[in-house]
């Protein structure tokens, strides 16, 4: 490290936020980034620590020791190329990303971590503005083509890997738009879509073809892609949402989440919106079931539309301050998590257990539950039971009920079943160590094999099922 003492001189700082009675009356980003000078100092920070724990933190590896001491010397091209090595789209992860490396870092076991996230981003948003950086298509073609189905973050990736290698790809999408989850799911004011697009017409020019409105399994069948195509892969994430099933679930006013965030999206690129389905919080008391970053993304949402109140209810008790004795450091800390949406306004409560909802006139306008009580975890199985607390029951006023309650799985409708892939045990489709389906040829990344999970993660899926795909069309 340039620096081995710069952890004891500097403090954290993090990038600056607009104020939230600001913030809340638009839909762009409002971070600002630090000044180079201050960039430095928290690159200082990076310890010389000998066994870099961030690393063990990162799902993609990143080599963050590396770049943390060339940002603090300030060769920032050369950090850059560093970055790149490991991270396919850093200007995303920069900004969604929880930073689980954060949690890894030496420096957090008694101090604030290195912000490793915000030195990310300022790497990457520099290499663009300084124009370093720039479409670089592959100087041959193996000859191979290779389809991938949907365009989120793990489809990307591999789409981009896939192509570097010299691969011919072309990533269809079913919406009318590419990205995934990067742009209808997560808000605008987390990720500004020109940061996708800028990033898909870099790939565009590089030779990946997009074709958006294509639903393979319904527009075009498998069977057919299958022989024009010498591999695909299958990256359609993890669709189907877990419902809530009580008595009341008919009457309108109840919306999934990714129903009510990525209409707010289309709206905000300038989609014209039919005024009889438009989900809207404005005047509203809004309900919210779920504590995740889905739920966190409803909160900003909705308070941005002019919601009258806002409660988000998780079923699970409220995680702890600090660190639990069975949750050291370097895991994932599972402490509670104020995000920026939360700071805008919003009522948390924690062990509530949904019974019913009532409405008038076919509409929501209450929600009924009753107060939950854990007992401590079974020490083999790690799970907790829990209880009705007798007497505990209540209702709210909610004229929208939000649910952002997690996913169960991909889709299973259309294209898994036309191929018949293998399932795993929680309904994903399975595969090898090589990322390859029960059927030859037919690979999968992403939620749609992993399950939920983080961008990042779909980043790292998308890589390593590149790398199994590539050997394979070239043995």
């Amino acid at each position: 490290m340039g620096d081995p003492t710069g952890f004891m001189k500097y403090q954290r700082q993090d990038f600056l936020h607009e104020p939230p009675q600001m913030r809340i009356k638009h839909f762009r980003e409002f971070i600002q980034m630090l000044s180079e000078e201050d960039a430095k100092k928290q690159g200082a920070r990076c310890m010389d620590c000998g066994i870099p724990f961030c690393h063990w933190g990162c799902p993609i590896s990143n080599l963050i020791p590396e770049w943390n001491d060339l940002v603090y010397k300030g060769q920032w091209e050369e950090a850059y190329e560093r970055l790149s090595a490991t991270n396919n789209f850093p200007e995303i992860t920069g900004r969604v990303c929880p930073a689980p490396c954060e949690h890894s870092c030496v420096c957090s076991i008694n101090q604030p971590a290195v912000t490793i996230k915000n030195i990310e981003l300022m790497i990457v948003e520099r290499a663009y503005k300084n124009g370093i950086i720039g479409p670089c298509p592959p100087k041959f073609r193996t000859g191979k083509k290779v389809a991938v189905v949907g365009s989120g973050p793990a489809g990307l990736a591999c789409a981009d890997q896939l192509n570097k290698a010299g691969h011919e790809v072309v990533v269809f999408e079913k919406k009318e738009i590419a990205g995934g989850i990067l742009t209808l799911g997560i808000p605008d004011y987390k990720l500004e879509k020109w940061v996708v697009e800028r990033r898909i017409e870099w790939m565009q020019e590089e030779g990946v073809v997009f074709k958006t409105g294509v639903h393979i399994g319904r527009d075009i069948k498998v069977k057919d892609i299958q022989k024009k195509y010498d591999a695909l892969v299958l990256a359609g994430g993890a669709e189907v949402a877990r419902d809530l099933n009580v008595p009341g679930r008919e009457l309108k006013g109840i919306y999934q989440a990714m129903e009510y965030l990525p209409q707010q999206n289309r709206a905000n690129r300038g989609q014209r919106i039919d005024s009889k389905l438009r989900i809207s919080a404005e005047g509203k008391h809004v309900v919210i079931l779920g504590g995740g970053d889905s739920g966190a993304d409803c909160v900003g949402t909705a308070n941005r539309q002019g919601a009258l109140s806002i409660k988000q209810f998780e079923l699970l008790p409220c995680p702890p301050e600090e660190r639990r004795p069975d949750n050291p450091w370097p895991q994932w800390a599972f402490t509670q998590k104020i995000s920026a949406s939360h700071e805008e306004g919003c009522e948390r409560d924690y062990c509530i257990l949904t019974k019913s909802l009532s409405g008038k006139s076919g509409k929501i306008n209450k929600l009924h539950a009753v107060r939950l009580e854990y007992a401590e975890k079974d020490p083999e199985t790690t799970r907790q039971s829990s209880c009705e607390i007798k007497g505990s029951e209540f209702e709210v006023k909610c004229d929208l009920l939000l649910l952002a309650m997690g996913f169960l799985g991909p889709v299973k409708e259309g294209m898994i079943e036309e191929l018949g892939v293998d399932l795993d045990a929680q309904g994903n489709v399975k595969t090898h160590d090589n990322y390859m389906t029960s059927i030859d040829g037919v690979f999968a990344a992403g939620d749609m094999r992993k399950g939920q999970s983080l961008v990042v993660w779909a980043i790292q899926e998308g890589r390593s099922a590149a790398q199994s795909i590539h050997h394979w069309l070239m043995s």
